[in-house]
């Protein structure tokens, strides 16, 4: 039994221990360089004020004109070629002129690389050497899905020093990435290696996920095997421990009994990271609740804007349903927000009550929501700084609703809790604790993070050795 660990480890250990290598290193890069996005200040920045002059088009117009029949969510932005809703349902959406109500997809690469000018201007980048540079469905920085509603995606680079390019939607024409060359740099020798993240590969969603779900579990065994051996193998000579082995072999087996922790449980909440809900519930609404939550309103009883005009400083307009009822939102900057009721009463979120009203309707025994705090064991972030996220406890059920607009950021029960330390605490060290003191947090990762790189370094000394020995002609 134990000769048959012995030689699943070794060539285990010889076929992954550049992976092991890989992902410590680049877990360091991870975690000062995250993937390149588009934040939410970064959006709101680069958005124009509403020429409500131009608005033609009555929000139950547009929802028509859109086709979307099931819309839950209208978003009115202003493009560099003038205003244009943004009508989205659960699986469709359609971007439409606010002034005639006329598709307004974009086809043209002129029509691009002049929003992406606008978006620059706005945010005060050089956009003066701007120019379209590809149509694509997938490039090495929008392979995530979430940009799978705006495909294909025309990148237009800003010829600036930093470098910056940026991404625009030919469904809806918005900007909706931008990535700098530091950015890219750095994130070839982090998120790129340490996710197996190639254009070719993760370009297909279900491969990448069982491809690097499976690498992630023989990485795991071949630890667990590793963690067993070095228990088994050490040896006491008067009151402290010792290695029977010499040179490289004694560097691996100690450095490994002083990491074997940090090692296995590193590995294994990165093989939970590719759950998605194999072994954990994913945190999602059902369709039944998604149902209740986000159900489709009767667009008619908008409020007019006549009667409730949008202000000139609002740089995105939006209705949403939530709970059935109609509402709109005024986002003035990045933490400033209007939210008008269906009574027309103005605040600046979603109150307490709403969120109970919603969430009863979900699940019995929800008692009055109360404010996720900073630094939650399970947290919880607004899109709108500042913003309350509302938690209703329903029996085992806890719903976190975003008081900016009602969105439900996650759903956790038992499963959902149990996975957020599994995975989430234990691989990234969010605990509590060190967030609150983000230096230590810093010098803990990297720390272990470094450690880890060592002790894979001396299993790829070993293992090249054992390879020229084995094969040597």
């Amino acid at each position: 039994m134990m000769g048959a660990i012995v030689l699943l480890h070794r060539w285990l250990g010889i076929a992954f221990c550049l992976l092991f290598a890989m992902w410590f290193a680049s877990g360091m890069v991870m975690h000062f360089v995250s993937f390149p996005s588009l934040t939410e200040a970064e959006r709101i920045a680069g958005l124009a004020p509403v020429d409500r002059a131009r608005v033609a088009v009555a929000v139950a117009g547009a929802v028509s004109a859109s086709g979307v029949t099931d819309a839950t969510r209208v978003r009115l932005v202003e493009r560099s070629d003038g205003p244009v809703a943004i009508v989205s349902g659960p699986a469709r959406m359609r971007a439409v002129r606010a002034t005639d109500g006329q598709d307004a997809s974009v086809r043209s690469p002129e029509v691009a690389l002049t929003i992406a000018r606008g978006h620059a201007r706005q945010r005060g980048l050089d956009a003066a050497h701007a120019a379209v540079v590809a149509l694509a469905d997938h490039d090495q920085w929008s392979v995530p899905n979430g940009f799978d509603r705006h495909r294909p995606l025309f990148r237009v680079a800003l010829g600036d020093a930093a470098g910056t390019e940026v991404y625009v939607s030919s469904l809806t024409g918005e900007v909706v990435l931008d990535t700098t060359r530091s950015e890219r740099g750095w994130n070839l020798v982090g998120s790129v290696l340490h996710w197996i993240y190639p254009t070719v590969l993760r370009s297909h969603w279900q491969l990448w996920d069982r491809v690097v779900w499976t690498l992630s579990l023989l990485a795991l065994i071949a630890a667990v095997l590793g963690a067993v051996l070095g228990i088994v193998r050490v040896k006491m000579q008067g009151s402290r421990l010792s290695s029977p082995f010499r040179g490289w072999h004694a560097l691996h087996h100690i450095i490994g009994l002083v990491a074997t922790v940090f090692v296995l449980t590193w590995i294994f909440s990165g093989w939970l990271s590719m759950d998605h809900g194999r072994l954990f519930s994913r945190g999602q609404l059902t369709t039944a609740e998604a149902g209740v939550v986000y159900a489709a309103p009767d667009w008619r009883t908008a409020l007019p804007l006549d009667q409730n005009p949008i202000s000139p400083e609002a740089r995105e307009v939006e209705w949403f349903a939530f709970g059935g009822d109609l509402y709109r939102r005024e986002r003035r900057g990045v933490d400033r927000q209007v939210v008008v009721r269906p009574d027309g009463a103005e605040s600046p979120d979603l109150g307490a009550q709403e969120v109970a009203s919603v969430a009863t309707r979900l699940a019995s025994g929800c008692g009055l929501p109360s404010v996720v705090a900073d630094h939650d064991d399970y947290p919880a972030q607004s899109t709108v700084p500042g913003t309350p996220v509302y938690r209703s406890r329903c029996g085992d059920v806890w719903l976190d609703v975003d008081g900016a607009d009602g969105s439900v950021l996650q759903r956790l029960d038992g499963s959902r809790r149990a996975y957020r330390w599994f995975y989430t605490a234990l691989h990234t060290l969010d605990f509590p604790v060190l967030m609150a003191h983000p230096r230590l947090r810093d010098v803990v990762i990297v720390g272990l993070c470094a450690l880890g790189l060592v002790f894979s370094v001396t299993g790829i000394v070993i293992g090249w050795r054992r390879l020229r020995s084995t094969f040597a002609v």
